[in-house]
């Protein structure tokens, strides 16, 4: 109605935008702002570009030391790819996240959010949770593969404690997928 366009001005001068405005004073909004699913799409695209940003770094900077090792000694080099390969796994666990909170929102019938405040809190909350602990693995990951793989080209029994470090770095990342799942999981009230 006309009480949508008050003191707009031009905005409502314009008679198709004026009868598609959506009069944001109905009370669904107070649970289900059109912002909502911004927030759900937010928190998506951080897990997928943090826990990436994490995979990359752990990648790089452990396949450095793999080839740096690789010169001298070129038999222990497919051996020395378990950082890289776990690294690789910290990039899976965003995207697990990213497309569960991407498939999450979606509107009704009408084009209208079906998506409530609480649930695009959470998702944004659980993007950034498993994104952020990716990137943290990621990098612990880089680290200790570089230098781990370094040392056990030059001492074998380092290995097996470069395996153990690898596995509580892992861990990290593993920990930031289940607080994300459990935030992203979150309902809120129905917007209907």
């Amino acid at each position: 109605g006309a009480h949508v366009c008050e003191g707009r001005g031009w905005l409502c001068s314009q008679p198709t935008l004026a009868a598609n405005m959506v009069d944001l004073s109905d009370p669904i909004y107070d649970k289900c702002s059109p912002m909502a699913p911004f927030w759900g799409f937010i928190g998506a695209a951080n897990a997928l570009i943090f826990a990436n940003m994490g995979a990359a770094y752990g990648t790089a900077k452990s396949g450095m030391g793999i080839q740096i090792m690789g010169v001298t000694k070129p038999e222990l080099v497919m051996k020395s790819v378990i950082p890289v390969v776990m690294a690789g796994v910290i990039g899976i666990y965003g995207l697990i996240i990213a497309v569960i909170i991407g498939n999450n929102v979606a509107p009704n019938a009408q084009g209208l959010p079906n998506y409530s405040n609480y649930e695009g809190y959470a998702g944004f909350a659980g993007g950034m949770t498993c994104g952020l602990s990716g990137l943290a693995a990621g990098i612990a990951i880089g680290i200790a593969g570089d230098t781990g793989v370094r040392a056990s080209g030059q001492q074998p029994k380092l290995f097996v404690g470069m395996v153990l470090i690898l596995i509580f770095s892992e861990a990290l990342g593993l920990y930031g997928l289940i607080v994300g799942l459990i935030l992203a999981s979150r309902k809120g009230l129905p917007c209907a």
